[in-house]
């Protein structure tokens, strides 16, 4: 899943960016307000997680105005401000959670997954199943019948993305803006060759291929 992560402190945009990296997330970072908005309104982003003490422009307005655009989003402010008032406003700006800094990052992994779960509709479950398939999306642990595979973190990601999206054709674009970020280059091979990583990994021993090609289009998974 690809986050857009809006903070101008940068060690605390390093560490919040590293941590959900290693989690198999896609990040984007903008440093302002202006610049969050702008790519907020770029990209399809699956969540966005918006300080509120911005440069150039507010977190709380940049919140507003990507709700007025109509876009579903969900988004977790951030802000050193802890009053009652302060979590109101943020909440009432549009914000599917809030989260008041100091936070230990298990609470903001936990708040993001959340949000997300409650933005797409229908619901997902965390258990996700496909044939003999099945992946924990709160351990990352996927096994196939009685078989653990293990993963990297962008393959787990890939995997993820195929599972929640099974049965349907999926274009490379829409691969590349959900599992990778904005470094992504679109003259690369870099998907085909995570998606051969894949099949290895899922159609060992001779089991049924998961991972099927259409040739033009993209990929099904689990058909």
């Amino acid at each position: 899943m690809r986050i857009l992560l809006v903070e101008d402190e940068p060690d605390a945009a390093m560490l919040i960016a590293k941590g959900l990296r290693e989690q198999a997330f896609a990040v984007d970072v903008a440093v302002d307000g202006e610049q969050g908005a702008r790519q907020a309104y770029e990209t399809n982003y699956d969540a966005i997680i918006l300080d509120v003490m911005l440069p150039k422009r507010d977190g709380l307005s940049v919140c507003r105005q990507i709700r007025a655009r109509g876009a579903l989003t969900p988004i977790l402010v951030l802000t050193a401000l802890d009053s009652v008032e302060s979590r109101i406003q943020g909440l009432d700006s549009g914000a599917d959670d809030y989260l008041t800094k100091p936070f230990a990052f298990g609470e903001l992994l936990a708040r993001l997954r959340a949000i997300i779960r409650r933005g797409t509709r229908p619901i997902v479950p965390e258990i996700l199943t496909v044939g003999d398939l099945t992946i924990d999306t709160r351990s990352r642990e996927a096994t196939r019948g009685s078989r653990a595979i293990r993963l990297t973190a962008r393959e787990y990601a890939l995997l993820e993305f195929f599972a929640r999206r099974a049965g349907e054709v999926i274009g490379r674009p829409e691969i590349a803006e959900h599992v990778w970020d904005e470094q992504y280059d679109q003259f690369s091979n870099v998907i085909d060759v995570y998606v051969q990583r894949l099949r290895r990994k899922l159609d060992a021993d001779g089991e049924r291929p998961l991972i099927t090609t259409r040739r033009g289009e993209g990929y099904v998974f689990g058909k």
